[in-house]
């Protein structure tokens, strides 16, 4: 076509996409050398030394000074920590973001409407400033809880709340009442038809929560930072930064990392398709529906 019917060729944002290319190489060549330098043979982090998979499973030298993450107590202790950690925040994060979500969006009342501030309350408040004044917390006026796993746990459960409360609302806002409304027509008493219509219909939220909340407790270094008090309960991200931070570092901690790194990817990337399967045939309107909760 030609003239002034001809379409005009959209432009191509060169300057937004080199943006974005410069982003991205940014923030993933630093990873990706810190994953190279997990299989270096020698102990160097400057220097590439050959590639072994010694600092993952060789065994510990002669002087027991260089152990792998396989030999390791301290890394062991370290990563069972942070599962730990991650298993106990996701039990009790996600349930009371469930029932926090059902009251919210079932509760009609100025309350209701001012609790919405409660759900983006993570995405409000420094992550530091709620880390110092939960440790506070625990140590002056909340004192049968004493630092360690169970205050970095309720810590964790405050800050990644906001999670499973949108999630779970997205997905009720995208449901509706009709359900609710035909199971009620038919019969059901009301915590039946949430137990056998409402929540049936709710776990691909539930397990999209869950899955946010373990892959975000597994990275989360400041909370666990400040509540942590031995060596016994400092999760990996507080490890490495010590040992890194101390100079007292190697490979073996690259390899640790490394290992946190793939067990986020495969915690998202398995939780990203179980979600699909689990709305296959839907045409949710989820995206919109977390925009409109979140701006209200």
């Amino acid at each position: 076509m030609s003239g002034p019917g001809r379409p005009r060729r959209e432009r191509k944002a060169w300057g937004l996409r080199g943006f974005t290319w410069l982003y991205l190489v940014w923030s993933l060549v630093p990873v990706a050398i810190a994953v190279l330098f997990s299989f270096n043979r020698g102990r160097s982090q400057a220097t590439q030394q050959g590639l072994s998979l010694r600092w993952y499973i060789g065994k510990p030298s002669s002087n027991g000074v260089y152990t792998s993450v396989l030999h390791s107590a301290a890394l062991h202790s370290a990563l069972l920590q942070t599962l730990r950690l991650g298993a106990l925040t996701t039990l009790i994060c996600v349930p009371l973001g469930l029932a926090f979500a059902l009251g919210i969006d079932r509760w009609r009342s100025r309350t209701s409407n001012g609790l919405n501030v409660v759900m983006v309350f993570s995405f409000v408040v420094p992550e530091l400033l709620l880390a110092v004044a939960l440790a506070f917390f625990f140590q002056k006026l909340f004192t049968p809880v004493h630092l360690g796993t169970w205050a970095e746990t309720l810590a964790l459960v405050v800050w990644n709340l906001s999670w499973p409360a949108i999630i779970i609302r997205a997905r009720l806002v995208s449901i509706g009442y009709a359900y609710e409304e035909a199971a009620s027509d038919l019969g059901a008493p009301r915590w039946s038809a949430i137990g056998r219509v409402l929540l049936p219909l709710l776990w691909p939220a539930i397990f999209a929560s869950a899955v946010l909340v373990f892959a975000s407790v597994i990275d989360d270094f400041v909370i666990v930072e400040q509540l942590s008090s031995t060596a016994a309960t400092q999760p990996a991200a507080v490890l490495i930064y010590s040992q890194q931070h101390g100079g007292s570092g190697g490979p073996a901690l690259n390899a640790l990392a490394t290992l946190m790194l793939l067990m986020s990817l495969v915690i998202a990337v398995v939780g990203y398709v179980l979600y699909r399967l689990m709305t296959r045939g839907e045409r949710g309107s989820g995206i919109q529906a977390i925009e409109s909760i979140v701006g209200v």
